[in-house]
């Protein structure tokens, strides 16, 4: 945690934002963040619901990206276990499990079944059995946003923007409304009228990401509809052109910006000031990869939000 000086100002900070800027991080269990965010070192395995804890009270911090849920789906043990370790009414945005939203099964994950279609994309009764039910007996007070996170679709499998809004309108007929749900598109063809029709008919979030091979967050804030449910999602993940390996090499360990990016923290400023016009949450995810620190990258937009500079 920051010194008391530090930490005074820092909450100060908070206090000045918009009540619906819900700032957090892509994830939290990263040694680098020890003297800034945390004010001890944890071990490698077995301290990520301790170190939650001591995420939720770093003063910028009112929301968080659990990732894990990504690549296998919670299990109801950790969910308690972040359930006891977070404040009442502190929401989290959950990734979806990838073998809902993976639409061709990648070799590096599946040996046998790499390359071929995967049968269980967007299969809803696999997302309300595996993903949904869980969460809601285990985890509700904490329960903000699902992304849903599709991967780069090849164009080899012809799937135009309308027939891919087709599915999602199928698939989110099936879900029930007791939760938030949010996609993050990684391309670019797919940000057509159809797409955002689909998503205010559901009350779902696009969310906007900054990512290698997708258009900057200002860009997609500029298309007719974009704010599509009562709340926002916003992914600050990477410059767009960069690739994640090249970030990971460049900004580790993460306790400092290496690349400052202005138009980025503008984009994400206004994206924070429209959603506080519309009174509605914005739930504002920060990776470390984006410009070498989080916490760094979402205290100079705090300032640029609340005074102007950075």
């Amino acid at each position: 945690m920051p010194d008391a000086v530090t930490l005074a100002t820092l909450q100060q900070l908070a206090a000045a934002l918009p009540e619906t800027a819900l700032f957090g991080t892509s994830s939290w269990t990263y040694p680098g963040w020890t003297g800034l965010v945390y004010d001890k070192e944890y071990p490698k395995t077995g301290a990520t619901a301790r170190m939650l804890e001591e995420y939720a009270r770093y003063p910028l911090f009112r929301t968080v990206g659990i990732d894990s849920t990504f690549y296998a789906p919670a299990t109801a043990r950790t969910l308690e276990s972040y359930a006891r370790a977070l404040p009442p009414g502190f929401r989290c945005v959950s990734k979806v499990w990838d073998r809902i939203t993976v639409h061709t099964l990648p070799k590096a994950r599946y040996k046998t079944q790499g390359g071929e279609a995967n049968p269980d994309f967007l299969n809803a009764e696999l997302f309300k059995a595996e993903v949904l039910a869980p969460f809601l007996e285990h985890f509700a007070d904490h329960l903000g946003p699902f992304v849903f996170e599709f991967q780069t679709i090849a164009r080899a499998a012809k799937l135009t923007g309308q027939a891919f809004a087709d599915l999602l309108d199928r698939f989110f007929s099936q879900l029930p409304r007791e939760a938030p749900y949010a996609v993050e598109l990684r391309n670019q063809e797919f940000l057509v009228p159809p797409y955002f029709a689909v998503l205010r008919e559901h009350n779902v979030a696009h969310v906007f990401n900054s990512w290698t091979r997708m258009p900057p967050i200002g860009e997609q804030l500029d298309i007719p509809g974009a704010l599509s449910a009562p709340f926002t999602v916003a992914r600050v993940l990477l410059r767009p052109g960069r690739t994640y390996s090249e970030a990971v090499d460049a900004f580790a360990p993460y306790d400092r910006i290496h690349d400052r990016n202005p138009e980025l923290r503008a984009d994400v400023a206004r994206l924070i000031r429209m959603a506080a016009e519309l009174r509605i949450p914005a739930y504002v995810l920060v990776n470390n990869r984006a410009e070498g620190s989080a916490p760094h990258t979402i205290a100079a937009i705090a300032r640029l939000l609340t005074s102007g500079t950075e």
